[in-house]
């Protein structure tokens, strides 16, 4: 169909949600750029080798317990009625002028504390309520077994243990487990590479004349851009010329994706989807959700470009819905389901059937003090930003459902989590 005889008969076929995104996916190739990263660098990386660990940890054999070191021999047949008493060890001097671990030998016990490690000649540990010391002399009323009481060398980490696959995303508590096992540093893949292009002529970053609006899109997705593990580059405002939306287009494609804000409906003014489509192809326009169907997904030279809706509440959705998963593949970063809080619904939400509604709703405590209730703050309109940015999440009704009544229990999505 022509641009001419689209803008006559608007979207009358849109693609569904699932289907759009397979198709851009297909179209997203995983860059190949790493580097060396000493771990302080490396949160939110993902990686691009194996890790393995470079030593044992704790790393020597260590107590259970607060306690006593001993030889598990020594205490068979111990018992509250007849223990097993032992000599305490003294403390070793090797001649450097300080005190040292003591030896158990046999017959003896050293005091130990949790996570000490183990008295050479000792193995195994009986925890100190039962026990009673008198002097010199320790008495056992617990008969133990070799190694009761006794955390291995290897008990966390084993040496050479393969901890983390090519891909995954880098969390503070894998930098804590990667320095405590010896790794100093990492091969990571770089972030992903996003131009954000607002388009609009009636656009401004200052305040505004009549006519004129603040441009947000472009800020918004930047900020979400580098949320979800990116670098963006927001573009000056482009305005509604085709000679300047095709350069600021080609100029772009060393990203890895390129996204543009506006000018992706059928409108007189919108030219973005037909520029791209000039320079290469557009192989989505208009996709069946709501709000924000006006969304465009194309190719130009092998560079996946998102054009999304110049609305606020559209071209957030959107966004969360194709450059998402994109600017993920593209980075070899996990593209992880947002956590999701169960609420009652305070009121209905209407969709219309075959149709991906996303409802932004308000949750707070219900009445009783336990669970939460859900109201929505709008199910439909893609201009009224404060919808979005007062929300505490969206609820999704899927194509297959005509709406959902009040009183049911719905998954409140927080899309705005940051990974």
């Amino acid at each position: 169909m022509s641009h001419d005889d689209l803008r006559r008969a608007g979207f009358k076929d849109r693609t569904r949600v699932a289907d759009a995104r397979e198709r851009l996916l297909a179209a997203v190739t995983p860059h190949d750029r790493t580097g060396r990263l000493p771990l302080v660098d490396a949160d939110g990386r993902a990686l691009a080798e194996t890790v393995a660990a470079a030593r044992d940890v704790p790393g020597y054999d260590r107590a259970a317990m607060d306690g006593y070191a001993v030889r598990a021999e020594d205490t068979f047949g111990a018992s509250g009625r007849s223990p097993a008493v032992l000599r305490l060890a003294a403390a070793d001097d090797d001649g450097d002028g300080e005190s040292d671990e003591a030896a158990v030998n046999p017959g003896e016990a050293a005091r130990v504390h949790t996570g000490s490690e183990l008295p050479d000649g000792a193995d195994a540990v009986v925890m100190v309520e039962h026990t009673e010391q008198f002097g010199d002399e320790v008495e056992v009323f617990d008969a133990l077994a070799e190694g009761e009481n006794v955390g291995d060398a290897d008990e966390d980490v084993r040496d050479g243990q393969s901890l983390y696959d090519p891909g995954h995303r880098l969390r503070p508590s894998d930098l804590g487990l990667l320095k405590s096992v010896g790794v100093r540093e990492v091969e990571a893949y770089e972030r992903p590479r996003v131009a954000v292009i607002p388009t609009g002529e009636e656009l401004v970053q200052r305040d505004p004349e009549p006519g004129e609006v603040v441009e947000t899109n472009g800020l918004t997705v930047s900020k979400l851009v580098e949320r979800w593990g990116g670098d963006a580059s927001y573009r000056d405002v482009v305005t509604d010329d085709e000679d300047a939306l095709r350069e600021a287009v080609e100029s772009n494609l060393d990203h890895d994706v390129v996204v543009t804000t506006g000018g992706s409906s059928v409108g007189e003014r919108d030219l973005t989807y037909e520029v791209v489509d000039d320079l290469g192809e557009v192989f989505v326009h208009g996709v069946a959700l709501k709000p924000g169907h006006p969304v465009a997904l194309g190719d130009v030279d092998g560079t996946a470009v998102v054009m999304l809706p110049g609305y606020p509440v559209a071209c957030v959705i959107n966004a969360v819905q194709f450059l998402r998963p994109a600017l993920k593949r593209a980075g070899h970063l996990p593209s992880e389901p947002f956590p999701t809080r169960e609420a009652t619904l305070t009121r209905k939400i209407p969709s219309e059937p075959g149709v991906r509604t996303f409802a932004r709703v308000r949750t707070e405590p219900g009445e009783d003090g336990e669970g939460l209730e859900a109201t929505p703050t709008r199910a439909s309109g893609s201009g009224i930003l404060s919808s979005v940015a007062l929300a505490d999440g969206w609820v999704v009704v899927p194509e297959e459902r005509e709406g959902i009544e009040e009183g049911a229990t719905v998954a409140v999505e927080n899309w705005e989590w940051s990974a």
